[in-house]
């Protein structure tokens, strides 16, 4: 049986991703955003389920060097030091027109036509979930029929504006995208997540 491809993403009630360009759940992540230890535990608890990741540039950028510097910091929380060592020890593909290498586990590969073709064969020789960040990945990933599952951590927020979840497609329209719900959970910040298999 081959890899699934889950793309995992925080979003707005009204589905958006960011506000505003280059904004982003890391660190750094906006007021919108409503982090909590319970709720990074359950990032925790999914990212160590994963057999690996596969992240656009942007992602690659905000996450490095942050959690790998992360697993040492004692001023971090418990659960970000947890999660620094789950992220830098999990094998990684960075699909990147502008680098041609990157630390901790990772596998490069272009943003170029034959990005979709090495993409499917991790998918067919592959295992388990494979998390997907980025919407540029994960956009060409549903267009060319990869994309199995969405893990969306929705917040209470309506942003009005910004990226939505996926990009438009490059050209004409996209049909509808057909799920069935495999999985909920509130949690105490008011975040609710859901997992969604995608109809074939």
């Amino acid at each position: 049986m081959p890899a699934r491809f889950v793309y995992w993403m925080n979003v707005s009630v009204d589905g958006y991703i960011e506000a505003e360009p280059g904004e982003h759940g890391g660190p750094d992540a906006p007021g919108w955003i409503r982090i909590d230890e319970q709720l990074h535990q359950e990032f925790n608890d999914r990212a160590r389920a994963m057999t690996m990741s596969v992240e656009g540039r942007v992602v690659r950028d905000m996450m490095d060097p942050y959690w790998p510097d992360a697993r040492t910091d004692e001023s971090a929380l418990p659960v970000e030091r947890e999660y620094g060592e789950i992220w830098t020890t999990q094998p990684k593909v960075l699909v990147s027109r502008s680098r041609t290498s990157a630390d901790h586990d990772t596998t490069v590969i272009g943003a170029d036509g034959d990005a979709i073709e090495r993409l499917a064969q991790i998918r067919e020789e592959g295992s388990g979930d494979v998390g997907v960040g980025g919407a540029n990945v994960a956009t060409q990933l549903l267009d060319a029929g990869l994309l199995d599952e969405l893990l969306l951590f929705v917040h209470p927020a309506v942003l009005g504006r910004g990226r939505p979840l996926f990009d438009p497609p490059a050209s004409g329209t996209r049909p509808p995208l057909l799920l069935d719900l495999l999985e909920t959970r509130s949690f105490d910040n008011g975040v609710v997540m859901h997992r969604y298999d995608i109809r074939r």
